[in-house]
């Protein structure tokens, strides 16, 4: 997976991005059916929302039936539906109260297709009860134990997964929910190699990402690329070549995210391999890069990342560095660009940790 300037499965990562390998209205109360008890009378509002429809009318009795039954997005879709706010303005309520989930994850929870699990998500939800009026714990219990994330796949004990790397960047959740990311874990890393390439005023033109993968059950048939830029910007576009396709696509523009699947002709047999290409490449105006940047959250064989400098506008200084872990201080060593403008830096046996090249200009 290639994040940004980050990487995720090895995530690329330079300042300008990452490349990943990696409210105020209130409303009025429910008046909730007292069959359960989470149903509890909501203090009434100091001020009202607009006319509330006729399906919002309908909605008190049916609501309480389903926050005493579930099922979870049923009540959810219910709830929402009783508060007669939209997604959007329920999102815009959320960040007011310092809770980023986006319109398309709300939508993802109350369609069934995804549901709250991650720590970050449940606390989000709690918050989510006081937005539509709702006592706290009223969707929450709903939920039971998680689901497994994969029919044929074991747990990876141990290993974080991408949201986990990923939830400090916005609403990674959000994105990843758009995206098919079952067979993260089924993937062995062999080898990648992610190089960066640069213009004549040090602007990041294209990431070229190759990845040498090994299927670990039977079925994986996609690669998942996270990318986030550092500062706003257009976000790239991704390029693929045959046998390869571009498959789902999820931006998130206020979070500068992008997460994507690179399809392969067919799902692979336990034990296949399979070589992966594909680029990100940048729309105008291009990211300013001082660093590139690859974070493991897997183990990787060997992990080459690569910087290409235009041979007129080298680098002051150079340095790759590498940490111990994805938390620990990074250690640094001095490199220099060959006749070309071209430096690079080589991981053995690597993650989870930070890996990369950073320079400095005049």
């Amino acid at each position: 997976m290639v994040s940004g300037r980050r990487s995720g499965r090895g995530a690329a990562r330079s300042r300008k991005g990452r490349t990943s390998h990696a409210v105020q209205v209130s409303h009025p109360p429910h008046p909730l059916s007292l069959r359960h008890p989470r149903a509890a009378a909501v203090a009434a509002p100091a001020l009202a929302e607009p006319a509330v429809t006729e399906a919002a009318v309908a909605a008190p009795q049916e609501l309480g039936t389903l926050l005493a039954d579930g099922p979870f997005h049923e009540a959810l879709r219910a709830a929402i539906a009783a508060s007669g706010l939209s997604l959007d303005r329920i999102r815009e309520r959320l960040r007011h109260r310092g809770t980023t989930v986006s319109a398309a994850t709300l939508s993802s929870w109350q369609s069934g297709r995804y549901r709250p699990e991650r720590p970050h998500a449940l606390a989000a939800l709690a918050v989510l009860e006081d937005v539509v009026q709702l006592p706290p714990g009223a969707l929450g219990g709903l939920l039971g134990p998680p689901r497994p994330r994969g029919r044929w796949l074991p747990t990876a004990a141990g290993r974080p997964g991408i949201a986990d790397v990923w939830s400090d960047r916005g609403d990674i959740d959000g994105a990843l929910s758009r995206v098919d990311t079952r067979w993260d874990h089924a993937l062995t890393r062999i080898s990648c190699h992610t190089r960066l390439e640069l213009n004549a005023r040090g602007r990041e033109l294209s990431v070229w990402n190759r990845r040498l993968l090994r299927a670990e059950c039977d079925g994986p048939d996609r690669w998942i690329t996270v990318f986030q830029l550092d500062n706003p910007g257009p976000l790239p576009r991704l390029r693929t070549a045959a046998p390869f396709r571009t498959g789902r696509v999820a931006e998130s523009p206020q979070d500068r995210l992008l997460v994507a699947e690179v399809l392969f002709d067919r799902p692979l047999a336990r034990g296949e391999t399979v070589i992966v290409e594909y680029s990100l490449e940048h729309r105008a105006p291009l990211p300013h890069t001082a660093q590139v940047e690859a974070t493991l959250h897997v183990p990787v064989r060997e992990y080459v990342v690569e910087v290409r400098f235009d041979p007129a506008a080298l680098p002051a200084s150079c340095h790759s560095f590498r940490s111990a872990d994805l938390d620990s201080p990074a250690q640094e060593r001095l490199i220099r660009p060959d006749t070309v403008g071209s430096v690079h830096a080589v991981a053995l046996a690597a993650g989870p940790c930070r890996f990369g090249i950073r320079w400095a200009w005049d």
